[in-house]
């Protein structure tokens, strides 16, 4: 059928896997697999770019998506993506098989409609969270770590000063321990 690109939204293996079974279903080699982290309210999406860089190019057919909700997070951003992608004539299609032809009215709604209902969602979780947040804080919980409380660089203090002692550098330290340079020199200075 063509070339496909897969573009996952904090994905998970099941996902991936998902998107895949659909893809050779369907008939569509993968070119790619595309994961993104953290909020799809972002507008700089450098994983989004690189897939939307491969349909100008007309290097896919088709982005296979497990949600719409997972392309585009505002009504708008998505409209305006999927008609972007219309004019390269590559489909955006979710994993429970929807496709969007905004070259037809019907297909046009049906795309408003799904996008705005994913953005209110998106909407009543954020506001659901709030609420709740603020309701613990009313009964007097505490949030979030204590003031002065540093849990992972305390529980790393000693490897770095031992890595200190050795003479290796912050950076080398702070690669090999997955931390910041600035956390190395933070502990460094608290136990001088």
């Amino acid at each position: 059928m063509g070339a496909g690109g897969i573009f996952i939204h904090a994905a998970c293996d099941r996902q991936k896997d998902e998107l895949k079974r659909f893809a050779e279903r369907a008939g569509y080699e993968v070119l790619d697999v595309f994961m993104e982290t953290g909020s799809g309210v972002r507008v700089d999406r450098a994983e989004r770019r690189k897939v939307m860089a491969l349909a100008q190019a007309r290097e896919i057919d088709a982005i296979l998506v497990t949600e719409l909700s997972r392309w585009g997070r505002s009504t708008i951003d998505l409209i305006s993506t999927l008609q972007e992608l219309e004019s390269y004539r590559v489909s955006l299609i979710a994993i429970t098989g929807m496709t969007f032809d905004l070259a037809t009215p019907h297909g046009r709604m049906l795309a408003t409609v799904l996008a705005g209902i994913a953005e209110f969602e998106r909407d009543l979780i954020s506001e659901r969270v709030k609420s709740g947040l603020a309701a613990a804080r009313a009964r007097g919980k505490v949030l979030g770590r204590q003031k002065g409380e540093r849990p992972k660089s305390d529980r790393l203090a000693p490897k770095v000063l031992a890595l200190v002692a050795e003479k290796r550098s912050y950076r080398w330290i702070a690669r090999d321990l997955g931390i910041s340079k600035n956390t190395v020199a933070a502990i460094v200075q608290r136990e001088r």
